[in-house]
């Protein structure tokens, strides 16, 4: 890249970025984009089933675990920056300060795009609020009377990345990108997500399922491009282009 290239993801919990957008991450970090994720919480009371069987268990030890898991990821998708919010999960929750903390960082970022999860998702609300919330802070940094004499943010587009069972979650990918090229890292990071090992397996036969996607809808049989591996995203803002 020429130029100075930035995104921003929007994670849930812990793991959230590396099933659902490792592939994007370590790609794009490949060819120099500097790529910050913001974790909300570590999901430690909702998605850490494997750690709290084990006796003795308390809440900070589970999310301990679920910091380390969640930076050795980072280290391995390349990662610029992986900011832990901290706000706890199930539910998650943000007031105002937390807000505009996350309005902080997108003016910081300034990214050239986010991503984040399905606007809807009833068998984790964690998940649709805290895109909810990126879509209002996302308002909120544009908005030149926040903070005023601050930098404004642009009008980045915010993709939405695969939920657990797209069909009850109304997600509509228009997007595929081919992630074969990084594969080995997104595997690197999701084997660093001990605390949900059932997962692992699942994550990479969905990346080969979007693959052939990519493949289908790069031209199919009559010249279609191959991959083995891609992620599938939703766009929530209109593109603006020259030609098609």
């Amino acid at each position: 890249m020429s130029a100075r290239k930035s995104a921003l993801v929007v994670s849930a919990h812990a793991a959230d970025f590396v099933w659902r957008c490792g592939g994007a991450i370590a790609l794009h970090a490949a060819k120099g984009c500097e790529v910050t994720v913001a974790c909300l919480s570590f999901g430690e009371r909702g998605e850490s089933a494997k750690l709290w069987k084990r006796p003795g268990m308390t809440l900070e030890r589970v999310k301990a675990a679920r910091r380390v898991e969640a930076e050795k990821a980072a280290v391995a998708l390349g990662v610029h920056e992986l900011v832990c919010f901290d706000l706890g999960d199930y539910p998650l929750r943000m007031d105002d300060p937390a807000k505009f903390r996350l309005v902080d960082l997108m003016r910081k970022v300034d990214p050239a795009f986010m991503l984040s999860h399905s606007q809807y998702d009833p068998y984790n609300t964690d998940h649709s609020f805290a895109t909810a919330t990126a879509i209002e802070c996302r308002s909120i940094a544009q908005a030149w009377g926040h903070e005023p004499g601050g930098k404004v943010l642009g009008a980045p587009q915010l993709y939405l990345f695969e939920p657990h069972q797209t069909e009850q979650m109304g997600w509509k990918p228009d997007v595929f990108l081919d992630i074969t090229s990084v594969w080995d890292r997104k595997r690197a990071a999701i084997e660093c997500m001990e605390g949900q090992e059932h997962l692992w397996e699942f994550y990479t036969r969905v990346a080969q399922n979007r693959a052939n996607h990519f493949q289908r809808n790069s031209g199919g049989q009559s010249g279609g491009r191959a991959a083995q591996y891609a992620e599938g995203f939703q766009s929530v803002y209109p593109r603006t282009v020259d030609e098609l």
